[in-house]
């Protein structure tokens, strides 16, 4: 009976010490219930000194065994970013005591090592080790946010983890390469934006540089777009005192891009105030209009921010800004109603933000190799339109600006205009990548008397691919021995043109049906100028007929 009760006192001193030991609460209330009489368990604070087992006492866990050993604990647990404490070493032999009575020192290590390993794969699987966007529920957007903003850097070293980043804290950051820093807008729902990463890896995969994400997603998220709109001069304010801690360690302010997306646009501006426009580059994707619409230069993004300021304009009747607020300004489809995106509120919450948006999309095509999306310095996107913008206002041996990225190739140039700005119109396709291909169609004809109308080209490759485009915009005039050029916009790229077929209408349908007779017809391409030009000499177009031709290399007939 005494043998048994001793058994039963036995592990209930077990289940009672590992019981507080495990859940932290090991008071001297359950010290004094659980020590048996004539032994020192050694219960204090928490921590388990002695298992008793069978006839004796064993002291299995000892400072010297930690001591000797701890440098190899440490060691391999950091292998996997997996660091223990002393105390939780502790921990990790008194559990192994619970079930052991006498074993070697060295199959308790073992054990160790093999429980830590065990711990760092399920840390791997169940833990998030990369720092992430923040992420808000609707709800947070109703009650409000304070303003929180978090840098996280990615680079070539870390293309999906990212790093969080302070001004005492730098990672990876290497301050001799540039620094692109991207700074979204409104989030009225309090999700991270959709093509954030997207953008982060493009801009990794172009140039090996430093990509700071700028979380202000705590400030941003809120359904009162007032409150965002009051924190973005406190956010610039932040990102200035970051800056100037990396100008200490080496950075140049030639190297720093800023690229804003709505209200992360003036905040890059706002940034560059504060440097005097010394900044390398800001690009602005659809500055954000309301609260700012005739705004001083001060108060919002303005050409002198920065050494290179690139503007696109996809939303200027709602929420974009429809002036010039760079050295260059871009007008996708004139700067409204985008291709693709919905024309009615039966579109959902695309009908609000697809036009803003597509400015982020835009950008993101000018990072991929298969799409350069050219653009036309024009007064207006009617003359764009109507095939009056022709040699880009530069010599014909160079090329017209270039959307997104590669946009800075213009920096030069525009610097000798007075003053150095300029707006360029383009159209686009409806799906990514978006690329459109011009052409010009330069028209001579001989009809005695005056003929106006559109022209519809089509064009056939070697393989029958084909790709149609209506030419103009509005009804063009064809006079007697001039030279009309029309730009023509294809979703197709066709090197090697084999056909092409034209339609001459006037747009009536009714009345005598008219000839369009041209002494030359010239095709040329504006993507690619190095391309051979095609043409073809005397052709009649019936109205609403099709003439289909097959194109001669222009220079065989120049004499």
């Amino acid at each position: 009976m005494r043998a048994k009760q001793s058994r039963s006192n036995r592990w209930r001193d077990r289940k009672g010490c590992g019981r507080g030991f495990l859940f932290g609460v090991a008071s001297r209330e359950t010290a004094r219930r659980t020590r048996p009489t004539g032994h020192n368990n050694g219960l204090s604070s928490g921590s388990c000194r002695t298992v008793f087992t069978g006839r004796l006492s064993t002291p299995l866990f000892s400072r010297g065994l930690l001591n000797r050993h701890r440098g190899h604990l440490h060691t391999f647990s950091s292998v996997c970013n997996f660091r223990l404490s002393s105390s939780e070493l502790r921990k990790l032999l008194f559990l192994f005591n619970l079930f052991k009575i006498s074993v070697e020192e060295e199959t308790v290590i073992l054990f160790l090592c093999l429980f830590i390993l065990f711990l760092c794969l399920l840390q791997n699987h169940t833990d998030e080790t990369c720092p992430s966007f923040t992420k808000l529920s609707f709800h947070s957007a109703v009650v409000g946010t304070g303003l929180n903003v978090k840098l996280m850097l990615y680079t070539r070293k870390n293309l999906t983890c990212a790093q969080v980043i302070n001004s005492t804290i730098f990672g990876n950051l290497n301050v001799t390469k540039k620094t692109t820093f991207i700074v979204h807008g409104f989030r009225p729902t309090g999700s991270p934006p959709v093509w954030m990463e997207d953008l982060v890896q493009s801009l990794l995969s172009v140039e090996d540089m430093n990509v700071i994400v700028v979380d202000w997603n705590r400030g941003a998220t809120t359904v009162i777009y007032n409150h965002a709109f009051s924190k973005t001069r406190k956010v610039a304010e932040v990102l200035k005192k970051f800056i100037d801690r990396v100008l200490v360690e080496g950075a140049s302010l030639d190297n720093i891009y800023m690229i804003g997306v709505s209200l992360g646009a003036h905040i890059s501006g706002f940034v560059g105030k504060m440097y005097n426009g010394q900044l390398g580059r800001i690009t602005g994707l659809d500055p954000a209009g309301p609260l700012f619409n005739g705004r001083p230069p001060e108060d919002r993004l303005d050409p002198g921010d920065a050494q290179f300021v690139d503007v696109i304009h996809s939303d200027i009747d709602a929420l974009g800004y429809k002036e010039p607020l760079g050295n260059i300004d871009f007008y996708p489809n004139g700067g409204l109603d985008q291709p693709g995106c919905p024309k009615t509120i039966l579109g959902g919450l695309q009908y609000f933000k697809c036009d803003h948006q597509r400015s982020v999309y835009l950008y993101l095509s000018s990072l991929r190799e298969n799409c350069a999306i050219t653009a036309y310095p024009c007064d207006s996107y009617r003359d764009y339109r109507n095939g009056k913008c022709v040699n880009c206002g530069m010599p014909q041996k160079e090329s017209c600006p270039l959307l997104g990225y590669y946009a800075d190739n213009w920096k030069e140039y525009l610097k000798q205009k007075e003053p150095p700005m300029t707006k360029a119109f383009f159209d686009t396709a409806e799906e990514k990548p978006f690329c459109i291909y011009h052409y010009f169609v330069d028209i001579i004809t001989w009809n005695k008397n005056i003929r106006r109308g559109s022209i519809t080209i089509r064009l056939t490759d070697r393989a029958g691919n084909t790709t149609e485009s209506k030419i103009n915009h509005e009804p063009a005039t064809f006079q007697k021995y001039h030279q009309v050029s029309l730009l023509a916009r294809f979703n197709q790229d066709l090197d090697k043109v084999a056909a092409i077929s034209l339609v001459f209408s006037t747009g009536s349908t009714i009345g005598p049906k008219y000839k369009l007779r041209i002494l030359r017809m010239k095709l040329r391409s504006l993507a690619h100028p190095e391309r051979p030009q095609l043409c073809r000499y005397d052709l009649v177009l019936m109205e609403n007929t099709e003439t289909v031709f097959q194109p001669i290399l222009c220079p065989r007939l120049q004499m």
